[in-house]
């Protein structure tokens, strides 16, 4: 059947979703081993992302001979002294103690104020220093709290060591994260060293080689201290990037609102444990904030507190759990480097499959998931890219130009509007409206809208086919509804932003041919926003006159090989089913969590599907009767169109969406999911359309991410005093692990903790999101059968079986053309009812007569 519409395109906003282990939600859990476990057994296809094969780089050089090691990486080799790990830590509650035991060993030193600020260099574990390296960046950690908003990072006196290097930065690289375990983490930060070692390996350029890695710096930065996943801190521990018990609450009494590590890291973990040599060293900055104020204000230390002090060229902006390919990031890099007009670029996100593809086997869901994401590369972000806007550039793999970012003089610009949703929603006279509100849950397509229409100023964005990320989608249909929730009002009210201030582009300093083509686009889109908005009519009405039309005639009845006249039957039956299901998920919608109405949306997904089903089918057998059964018939083909109007419409519609995405994904070299994933999308579509869209429409009033920030801190860390030293001079007085042997111990008990994978067990939901969840479905099922009982009665009384039944069996063709039994008993019903009350009135006016 025709397509309805031109489905929004998919974000990649990793905070709503990352994978099985990785995902926001509004009662978080405690329980991190436990995800690890599911990630890596319920998700065999995270299994063989760790290691990585230069095998996936076609077009790579080779890998020069390095004086800081040798790609692919070289295990490291144990201490004698280590061999054999204590029995102590072989498991998580080992680890515990032993980090409990040497907590207590930690004395306490004086170090003195780096420009009034706390910063102290700690020595790393031996096992991870490159043979011969004695350069302070490769032998000691850096720990800085920070004690202020990021904004005023710099303005503080705080600095990196990038920064204190004199070292130019050509590429910054985040990696945002909130509770992802040690696989999704081991995944993204193994790709990025791969591919940071090909950047390396370019010996012939200009700006890489060798000492490339000097000019790239990798800043991972965790959305709240509580919330991370403790066995990725055991991988950042074994990179040298974190230290337990180093970390301090308050410093000079001062809150600490982030802690920031820096180490140039040279070994790669895997998430069981196993440690090696890299090809290169990566400078890499790890920001754990203290509080969790969700992914905005990860972006604002990124870019307000960092970006300032490393003055990149490019920043790549990353979620963990997204895996770029092995050249990914040189093909990004390389856009901005050949065109100096570039603002923005995105590469091709695609749906990590699995091993042989098996997810698509699996998960009808995924393999629907896939098709989209496909046909968004092949189709949309093509046209896009040619215009030079692209509508969103997904912020789990995009690259931007720090240039292109940078506010006006005024204060006003690209990344000012980008983080005005950070403190926008609190609501009521001081906050702003629904509308804005929800328009910034797409915050990175306003991002995109801002610098393309910069004042005075002329970037494009642009699409890097050749930079692929694989990135997991969500398997389960609650996972499904809620990240699409957040995606579709986001896009929904941007779009309505940008339709509204298209006029903008003639402000900014774009060619006068860019103004016309992107006229045409914001043009386009606002068609697109119109089929977008009326959606639900359209795949409705589809639905009605595609099946009506076939089930007309008698003798060219689509259902006739069921009986006779069987189709205005069936097509009563499904009509009434399609309008009750679309009623059953709008009650659901008005309320209900997916997760606590999960068996009601598959039920609604299942009806719609055969719905679909039967549709198509339609489609196809109209069109079967249309066309020339015989060669001499084909000869009048151009005729048949012409005369046909029926099977011209069906014909063009289906050839300008279904052959339209067989052709382009030839064009592209790219048709396996047209064999893969076609019929699941095709099966999912109603669903995509009637349940995504109306689920949207009725939460429009939650614009939250699915999180809970926190408001407090822990205050379990201990706080740095100010006091005077021996010479009169302010220092700050902290505990910290000052035996080197304390150091090794506890780097080889966070290997030794990884190695052991924790026993599986299934999260359950708190009490109180149990109860609302299940008050809510009461409530919904109440509803329901409130609404079904009249809707069968209205239905069934109504019906053409049922009045021809009348007719035959009752009436027998005498009486009264409009007689119906069922009116007769609803009369005579009342008529009783209404007697009974009559009784009642008046025996209590003889009963109060007589006294009684």
């Amino acid at each position: 059947m025709p397509h309805p519409q031109q489905q929004q395109q998919p974000q990649h906003a990793g905070y709503a979703y990352n994978g099985a282990g990785a995902q926001y939600s509004e009662h978080g859990h405690d329980n991190w081993d436990a995800k690890s476990y599911q990630t890596y057994h319920t998700n065999p296809s995270n299994q063989h992302l760790a290691p990585y094969e230069m095998s996936q780089v076609s077009d790579a050089p080779a890998v020069p001979n390095l004086p800081y090691g040798s790609y692919p990486p070289q295990q490291l080799q144990q201490r004698p002294g280590l061999k054999n790990a204590p029995s102590a830590y072989s498991t998580g509650s080992g680890w515990s103690d032993v980090r409990e035991k040497l907590m207590k060993r930690r004395s306490v030193r004086q170090v003195e104020l780096q420009q009034g600020n706390l910063v102290i260099d700690v020595p790393v574990p031996g096992h991870i220093v490159p043979p011969g390296q004695k350069s302070e960046e490769m032998t000691t950690m850096r720990y800085t709290a920070a004690t202020c908003d990021p904004d005023e990072f710099m303005r503080q006196k705080y600095s990196l060591r990038q920064y204190l290097y004199g070292r130019k930065t050509e590429i910054f690289i985040v990696m945002t994260m909130y509770n992802e375990d040690e696989v999704l983490f081991c995944k993204t930060m193994n790709a990025v060293i791969k591919n940071v070692a090909h950047l390396c390996g370019r010996t012939r350029s200009k700006t890489w080689g060798p000492e490339g890695w000097k000019k790239i710096v990798v800043c991972v930065v965790s959305d709240g201290r509580s919330k991370i996943n403790k066995r990725t801190l055991h991988v950042l521990s074994l990179m040298g990037l974190y230290q337990e018990g180093l970390a301090k609450d308050t410093v000079a009494g001062k809150d600490v609102t982030a802690h920031i590590f820096e180490y140039t890291s040279s070994v790669v973990c895997s998430d069981s444990g196993e440690v090696s040599m890299g090809a290169c060293p990566i400078q890499i900055i790890f920001c754990l904030k203290e509080q969790n104020k969700k992914k905005l204000n990860s972006h604002r230390w990124f870019f307000n507190a960092f970006g300032p002090l490393t003055n990149p060229n490019v920043c790549v902006l990353l979620d963990v759990g997204t895996k770029p390919t092995g050249t990914s990031i040189y093909d990004l890099w390389k856009c901005f480097d050949s065109h100096s007009n570039v603002g923005g670029a995105c590469g091709e996100i695609c749906v990590d499959t699995g091993k042989g593809c098996s997810l698509l086997l699996t998960s009808p869901l995924a393999a629907s998931q896939n098709f989209e994401y496909k046909m968004s590369n092949v189709l949309d972000k093509p046209l896009e890219s040619v215009c030079g806007y692209i509508s969103v550039l997904p912020g789990a793999f995009s690259a931007y130009r720090y240039k292109a970012l940078q506010n006006g003089p005024n204060g006003k610009g690209p990344l000012a509007s980008y983080f005005k949703g950070e403190t926008m929603h609190s609501g009521g006279p001081n906050g702003a409206g629904l509308f804005e509100r929800n328009m910034y849950l797409a915050e990175d397509r306003i991002l995109c809208f801002e610098i393309v229409t910069k004042k005075n100023e002329g970037w494009v964005l642009k699409y890097v086919k050749s930079a692929k990320a694989s990135t997991d989608v969500p398997t389960t249909v609650p996972e499904f509804i809620s990240q699409r929730r957040r995606w579709l009002n986001g896009s929904l009210f941007a779009a309505v932003h940008a339709t509204a201030h298209m006029f903008r582009i003639w402000t900014s300093g774009q060619n006068f041919f860019r103004k016309i083509v992107l006229q045409f686009e914001f043009i386009y889109n606002a068609i697109q926003l119109i089929f977008t908005w009326t959606s639900l009519a359209n795949f409705y009405l589809a639905f009605f006159f595609l099946v009506s039309s076939a089930t007309s005639e008698p003798k060219t009845d689509a259902f006739n090989f069921l009986s006779d006249g069987a189709g205005p039957e069936i097509f009563n039956i499904v009509l009434k089913v399609y309008i009750g299901t679309l009623f059953l998920v709008v009650i659901c919608s008005l309320g209900n969590r997916p997760q606590g109405s999960k068996w009601t949306y598959v039920f609604s997904i299942i009806l719609f599907g055969l719905c679909n089903v039967i549709t198509l089918w339609c489609a196809g057998y109209t069109v079967y009767l249309a066309v020339p059964h015989t060669l001499d018939g084909w000869k009048n083909f151009g005729n048949l169109i012409e005369t046909n109007t029926t099977f011209r419409d069906i014909v063009i519609s289906l050839a300008a969406t279904y052959g339209l995405y067989f052709i382009s994904s030839f064009l592209h070299f790219e048709p396996w999911h047209m064999f893969t994933s076609f019929l699941q999308y095709m099966f999912w579509l109603p669903s995509y359309v009637n349940i995504l869209m109306t689920y949207a429409m009725c939460n429009l009033h939650d614009v939250t991410w699915g999180t809970k920030g926190d408001n407090g801190s822990a205050k379990d860390l201990g706080g740095a005093k100010k006091v005077k030293d021996a010479n009169g001079k302010e220092v700050l007085e902290v505990e910290a692990l000052t035996n080197r042997e304390d150091v090794e111990t506890l780097w080889q008990a966070s290997r030794v903790a990884l190695r052991n994978k924790p026993p599986p067990e299934k999260e359950h939901r708190d009490a109180a999101t149990k109860q609302a969840d299940h008050d809510r479905n009461s409530r919904t099922n109440v509803v329901v059968a409130w609404i079904v009982t009249n809707m069968f009665m209205i239905l069934f009384f109504t019906s053409d079986a049922f009045n021809n039944w009348i007719k035959d069996h009752v009436r027998n063709g005498k009486g009264d053309a409009v007689f119906n039994p069922y009116l007769s008993f609803l009369f005579y019903a009342l008529a009783v009812l209404s007697l009974i009350r009559f009784v009642g009135s008046s025996l209590y006016l003889l009963l109060r007569l007589v006294g009684q």
